[in-house]
């Protein structure tokens, strides 16, 4: 699976609409970091928990023997992102674009030892997340992407 099947609904931030558009159109060429930065990132699509709609946003990349961490930071804003529902609801129904590659995955939320593995991976990858976790009280999930 490469594409869900449905309509797309944009999300609310249209900085976030426009580098999705602009890296899908490019495979990934052009706005293929988080704006300013050199940090890579990959775009994910689900499908909405409440809507069943199709859903895209940009993630950080945080990628380890084939499998990516989608880690629901939010800035280290107090709520989670609308997309961590999505997940919960269709782990089954993700696409995830890495450049040029596009593939199905099964998402899983880790916890635990396993959480905090990848927790360091994605601190590596992008040192802010640390300043996020330390920014808010909440639990920000970590969830395991493996290709189908």
């Amino acid at each position: 699976m490469a594409e869900l099947e449905g309509s797309y609904e944009p999300g609310a931030w249209d900085w976030v609409n426009d580098q999705v558009a602009a890296y899908e159109r490019s495979d990934g060429k052009e706005a293929a970091t988080l704006e300013g930065t050199d940090y890579p990132i990959i775009v994910v699509t689900t499908r909405g928990a409440k809507t069943g709609k199709i859903r895209k946003f940009g993630l950080m990349q945080v990628v380890h023997d084939g499998e990516y961490a989608l880690v629901g930071s939010k800035g280290g804003m107090p709520n989670n992102p609308a997309w961590v529902n999505n997940l919960e609801t269709y782990p089954d129904d993700v696409v995830i674009q890495d450049g040029a590659d596009r593939f199905g995955v099964h998402v899983r939320l880790v916890e635990g030892d396993e959480r905090q593995v990848w927790r360091e991976r994605a601190v590596a990858a992008y040192p802010d997340y640390e300043t996020y976790r330390a920014n808010t009280d909440r639990h920000i999930p970590v969830y395991v992407a493996t290709r189908d």
